[in-house]
Parts: C-alpha cells; structure tokens; sequence
C-alpha cells in the first residue's frame, strides 16, 4: 500500500477501534479526554449525521467502564420517564444517542438521576440543544447550562485515513491513487467510506479483480 500523508492523532478506545483525531473532531476528543473532570453533569456532542458522534459517545462507556464506572447507552425510543431507573441501572456514565427524539420528561429525569449520582450524561444529537425546541423549562435550562462540543463532516485527511483503514481491516491493498479518488467522490461520512469500501471490496472478490481507481469507477458509478 502506498504511504499515504496522514498526520493523525487518535484516541484509544480501550477495546473498540481507535479513533482517529482530526480538526473535525479535535474539540469532542479534547472534552472525552477531560472526562470526568466536567464543569457541568452532562456534555452535549452534536454534529452530522456521519460525522462519528455514535463512535465517540461508545469510546466514552467504553472508557468510563475501564475505570471502573458503570456505563449505559441508551436510545431515545426506550426512554420512558417509569423506566429509567430500570434502564440505566447502576450506572453513572450514560449516553443518550439522538437525544433530542426523546421523552422531555424521561430525559429530564435521567439528568436529575445522573447529577445525583455525581455521574456524567453525554447527549448526543445532529444540532446542540439551544437548537432544539425544547417546551419543558426545567430541562432546557439544565441542558443549555451543558458545555457543547461539535464534529464536522470528516476533511481530506480524515476520510483518507479511514478508508485506508477500513481496507486494511479487511486486508486489502490499496493505492494511493484509489484512496484519493473515493476521497473526492464519496459523501463525505463514515457511513459512505464504509459502504464504498465493503463494495469494492465485494465486487472484487467476485470478479477476482484488483481495486483500482476505474474499477471503483465502475462498481461505485462515481
């Protein structure tokens, strides 16, 4: 595989994939890494679709179960204001994954829960919540107080360094060649390079065929 320029950091995910740091997501990283040392009981982490916010929220239960804090991650379509307590447990690092579809009450009350526990809420949605329309005032005053942190749609060096990664992972050989033009082509998510390479990677096998850049051209009908 040809060597590619990628001056990246990353941030260990103890146990699931690294996380490659970038400008586009530099900002959150820095807020994880300053985890449990918040000013404030939750954080909200906002940003695209794509973007790598669901990644990030699982390196943060992740991490928190390594130092030994129960962690619960949690969608907004099981959060009922009678089932909180059964649905977090004993935990006091919980993550709400596209928190702004959920229940006002239930997300107010699993705030309440968390700050008593002295835990740590991570709130993750497309827009920060002075965005949303929130009625209840209790929870948006709670929520607005959240220090913010956004990821961008991943640039150049980032999307690069993920596909190369994903073909790796899949013990692929790639050119450099190829990875600059999925680069320029592809929309620019997580969701999209994973589709692209899980493709290519399929139609070469079938066709027993090396990936270049006409093939990708011709199977991705980019």
């Amino acid at each position: 595989m040809a060597q590619l320029p990628l001056d990246l950091g990353h941030l260990s995910a103890l146990g699931r994939d690294d996380f490659l740091v970038a400008p586009s997501n530099e900002a959150a990283v820095k807020w994880l890494e300053r985890w449990p040392d918040w000013p404030r009981p939750a954080l909200a982490l906002h940003g695209p679709p794509g973007s790598g916010k669901t990644h990030l929220a699982h390196v943060f239960t992740t991490r928190a179960r390594a130092a030994g804090v129960a962690a619960a991650f949690v969608e907004p379509a099981t959060l009922d204001i009678a089932m909180v307590p059964n649905r977090v447990g004993e935990a006091r690092a919980v993550v709400v994954d596209d928190a702004n579809r959920a229940p006002e009450q239930a997300l107010l009350h699993l705030y309440n829960l968390v700050a008593e526990r002295r835990g740590h809420l991570l709130i993750v949605a497309a827009e920060p919540p002075s965005r949303w329309p929130i009625a209840l005032a209790d929870l948006r005053s709670r929520l607005l107080a959240a220090p913010t942190a956004a990821v961008s749609a991943p640039d150049d060096a980032l999307l690069s360094a993920v596909l190369v990664k994903l073909f790796a992972d899949r013990q692929v050989t790639i050119g450099a060649d190829v990875i600059g033009y999925l680069v320029t082509r592809i929309e620019r998510s997580f969701a999209a390079a994973r589709a692209a390479v899980a493709a290519l990677d399929a139609a070469a096998l079938a066709e027993k065929h090396a990936i270049t850049a006409p093939f990708a051209r011709r199977v991705l009908k980019l």
